[in-house]
């Protein structure tokens, strides 16, 4: 796995174990060597998350629509910030350079990025996972409505398994690297 992006907010959240949890993410990716994608922000979980894995030497790709530079304050130390027209055109290049992705706590951003890589799994366009970090139990309702959706058969149960949850961002780092596609030698 070379770059995992990951999906959070440009908001710290109600609780400090989100941004505890972005650290965490951060120093993991760090430690493997895995580079970060992500929404190109130095606020919020983004800016703890992509500072996290700069201070570690790691290597991070910052993605954000020209229109939301002064709104969310683009990190404007990162070495590599691409500013793109519109929220589709980094929702594109951000699943472009990445090998899987990762759903920290986050608002409408972060569901809408999750959602659009699940649709797109399940209509066979991509076979990048995607996983939740489930911290404090942000996303049990989520969960449990997506249970809901599969039981009404909304959702193809086969669906639901493309998407591995943990706690811990070891934990879901481990259960998204056994469903990265094999590559050729």
């Amino acid at each position: 796995m070379t770059r995992v992006c990951v999906f959070c907010g440009s908001s710290p959240g109600a609780r400090p174990e989100y941004a505890q949890a972005a650290r965490a993410l951060g120093e993991a990716l760090a430690k493997r060597r895995v580079g970060l994608v992500y929404g190109g922000a130095r606020v919020g979980t983004m800016g703890v998350l992509a500072s996290t894995v700069l201070d570690l030497h790691g290597d991070v790709i910052g993605v954000v629509p020209r229109e939301l530079v002064e709104r969310e304050i683009a990190h404007i130390d990162l070495p590599d910030l691409r500013i793109v027209g519109s929220m589709h055109e980094r929702k594109a290049l951000m699943a472009d350079l990445a090998d899987a992705f990762i759903a920290l706590p986050g608002g409408l951003g972060t569901l809408d990025e999750l959602f659009e890589v699940l649709s797109r799994a399940t209509l066979d366009r991509q076979e990048k996972p995607c996983g939740l970090l489930n911290i404090c139990g942000y996303y049990d309702s989520l969960i449990n409505f997506l249970n809901h959706a599969a039981q009404e058969q909304f959702i193809a149960a086969a669906h639901l398994s493309m998407m591995p949850v943990a706690d811990r961002p070891d934990a879901l780092l481990d259960a998204i690297l056994c469903r990265l596609p094999r590559r050729d030698k």
